[in-house]
């Protein structure tokens, strides 16, 4: 019998194509959270069935435990239940055609809306009203949608973010009646899982844990053994943008992600930030 141990170890080596060591003095609780981190993959396959709002409810609540810029709590979550708005937000994700059959859909709002609020009320001055503003709200939403993500997996849920919902920021904004100084990070589908989804190899930790200095790394020789590694147990199925750049073989995770973001993407979205209210300088 595979012990937890092992299925962590296991699980690291395919994560990343190298052994990670499992110490000794670990306790069974750790190696559980640890064992789900490992092998925890996003997951488009949702069986038809609702999951229960108090469920919902109280993975929305542990995910709000979670740790916030010097206590500024500024990011929530949006529950879209309303049938009509959750068609208009399906409509704006043609890429995204998966997002129909999730039983639930959460928004992730960063606002630095509520802080502005607190200083009009407390008679104080906001005296950071430059690019900070923008960043601590921002880095709370993303920490918020990461242990909205591992709280929703601890009770069996299968969740994938929709990072394609800033496509269209200020419909949404409009359509979910979000303040100035609020607007949408990401959104969340998540229900129960139809089968388990694979593991998704990610970069050698020579390249993504550095000691002391970021300096060194060899890129090129790091990302073309991952390439190989990636695409014998990940395939891309497709090449992107063939009519551009031709088909190139091999085709791995490098060329995909480098003709991904060889073409604009959300060239707006700095315009409508400054129009929600906030300075970028």
């Amino acid at each position: 019998m595979t012990t937890l141990r092992q299925r962590l170890a296991a699980d690291l080596a395919v994560r990343f194509g190298e052994p990670v060591a499992v110490p000794e003095g670990v306790s069974e609780e750790g190696l559980i959270a640890l064992a789900r981190l490992a092998g925890r993959a996003s997951n488009r396959r949702f069986w038809p069935e609702p999951v229960d709002p108090a469920l919902v409810r109280l993975v929305c609540a542990a995910a709000l435990s979670a740790p916030s810029k010097s206590d500024l709590q500024q990011a929530d979550i949006v529950l879209v239940t309303d049938p009509a708005k959750r068609a208009a937000i399906e409509a704006w994700l043609p890429g995204n055609p998966w997002v129909k059959r999730a039983p639930v859909l959460l928004v992730v709002c960063a606002n630095n809306a509520r802080q502005r609020a607190i200083h009009a009320l407390r008679g104080h001055p906001f005296a950071n009203d430059h690019l900070d503003a923008f960043f601590n709200a921002t880095f709370d939403a993303g920490i918020l949608l990461g242990a909205l993500i591992l709280a929703a997996e601890a009770v069996g849920l299968a969740t994938c973010p929709i990072s394609a919902i800033r496509d269209e920021a200020g419909k949404v904004s409009d359509l979910l009646a979000l303040a100035r100084h609020v607007f949408s990070c990401a959104g969340l589908a998540l229900g129960w899982p139809d089968g388990r989804a694979p593991i998704s190899p990610r970069l050698p930790l020579s390249l993504t844990l550095r000691e002391n200095t970021h300096a060194g790394a060899e890129v090129a020789e790091a990302i073309a053994a991952y390439d190989v590694y990636r695409e014998r147990l990940r395939p891309h199925p497709r090449q992107r943008d063939v009519g551009r750049f031709g088909e190139v073989h091999p085709y791995g995770w490098s060329e995909d992600k480098a003709r991904q973001y060889a073409s604009p993407q959300r060239v707006e979205f700095g315009a409508f930030i400054r129009e929600r209210g906030f300075r970028l300088d």
